[in-house]
């Protein structure tokens, strides 16, 4: 993700607060950070790491509730992977180049912008 962003990180202002990219908490934020200052020092100090909070049992059991509880941040992702489901052409057909597979998401998601402007 970096490598294909890395223009955009570079060509930031220092003075924009940090870009916060969320973990899930199989990750380590610190040892990811060390090794990533010796990959790409100049846009380190641009963003940094998050994990993703995660419900305790305590926590739950105050709420009531037990097993799997959603965790907010996820949702983000889940709702845009079901908005993707909706755009037929990505569901039904499969494109041989990823290419061409990034260019249909990127128009399903323009597709989703224009309706919503569209009705505001």
């Amino acid at each position: 993700m970096l490598t294909h962003n890395i223009d955009y990180f570079k060509s930031k202002p220092d003075d924009l607060p940090k870009t916060t990219i969320l973990l899930d908490n199989g990750y380590h934020p610190e040892k990811l950070t060390q090794a990533l200052e010796t990959v790409y020092p100049e846009i380190m100090t641009k963003i940094q790491f998050e994990l993703s909070a995660k419900p305790s049992k305590a926590e739950k059991a105050a709420k009531g509730q037990s097993g799997f509880v959603p965790v907010a941040a996820r949702w983000v992702i889940e709702r845009s992977n079901a908005w993707v489901e909706r755009c037929k052409s990505l569901v039904k057909n499969f494109d041989r180049t990823l290419q061409r597979s990034n260019a249909k998401l990127k128009l399903c998601f323009i597709r989703l912008m224009l309706k919503r402007l569209a009705t505001a």
